[in-house]
């Protein structure tokens, strides 16, 4: 068991803050890694920042950059859509690099409300998107989403991963999106850590039931019902030693102190820890 810990900055969203002021308290909460979004990078920029200067920050700061969440349409029919899909996801994989990050999300956007997609499609689209990531020394990792009607599961994306044939697929796990879609957490058994990109780690409570559950009811690892002990053996029984990315939209959380959330989540994580391998 060799984890590393992160914060995706959505945990601390809510706040205000700008991106300066999220890698200060991503370091001072004691984590290994951040996991910034690509509006928060174009701010940065837009209010007269530089690349070079945000990487020198997060180096400063002892952090690496773990990944990318950006949002672009590149698994979708529609050429026109895709094409714009995969500008976006060049402009992202461009950034990415520029800031010494080797990782970009590849999500479902547009595929949320479509009910029906062809997988070998799919894959195939994966596949030009990790050759285009060659280009930039960043893999994108393929990401479900448990509200996706057509790419919700993690079969699902094992299935693409699996068919796009690229020595450099990769899927990135989250805690909450496996119980929404009713994917068994099990089933992160059928990975090998090398193909497990990486993993968002959160909690979910029994009530609101697994229909109405939204993001915004995630909480600490550790404070809801999702099989915290047994998923985290299942990634040590796998080999996985990344980074396990702390990722929550409460609102709650977001009316408090963030510095006081960003600690409190690596104690409850390293709790969850501690007590599946005590």
């Amino acid at each position: 068991m060799d984890f590393r810990y992160c914060l995706n900055t959505s945990t601390i969203k809510g706040q205000g803050l700008n991106l300066q002021d999220e890698i200060e308290i991503t370091a001072k909460a004691g984590y290994d890694a951040i996991e910034p979004w690509i509006s928060e990078l174009d701010d940065y920029i837009k209010d007269g920042g530089s690349y070079d200067d945000l990487k020198r920050q997060f180096s400063d700061a002892g952090l690496t950059v773990e990944n990318l969440i950006g949002f672009f349409t590149w698994a979708v029919d529609d050429p026109a859509d895709r094409q714009a899909g995969f500008d976006e996801a060049k402009r992202n994989l461009e950034q990415a690099a520029a800031i010494g990050c080797k990782k970009l999300a590849a999500a479902p956007m547009g595929l949320v409300d479509v009910e029906s997609i062809d997988y070998i499609k799919v894959a195939e689209r994966y596949h030009e998107m990790l050759e285009l990531g060659k280009q930039y020394d960043v893999i994108p990792v393929l990401e479900f989403w448990g509200v996706s009607k057509s790419l919700g599961r993690m079969g699902e994306a094992l299935y693409i991963a699996a068919e796009s044939g690229h020595p450099d697929a990769c899927i990135l796990a989250d805690v909450y999106h496996i119980y929404k879609k009713g994917t068994p957490h099990k089933s992160i058994r059928m990975l090998s850590g090398d193909k497990l990109g990486l993993v968002h780690i959160n909690d979910y409570p029994a009530d609101p039931p697994i229909e109405t559950i939204t993001d915004a009811d995630r909480i600490y690892p550790g404070d809801g019902i999702a099989p915290m002990t047994e998923f985290l053996r299942d990634l040590d029984a796998i080999g996985y030693d990344g980074a396990l990315s702390l990722e929550l939209f409460n609102e709650s959380y977001w009316a408090q102190d963030a510095l006081a959330v960003a600690t409190t989540g690596l104690e409850k994580i390293k709790e969850c820890v501690n007590k599946a391998f005590a």
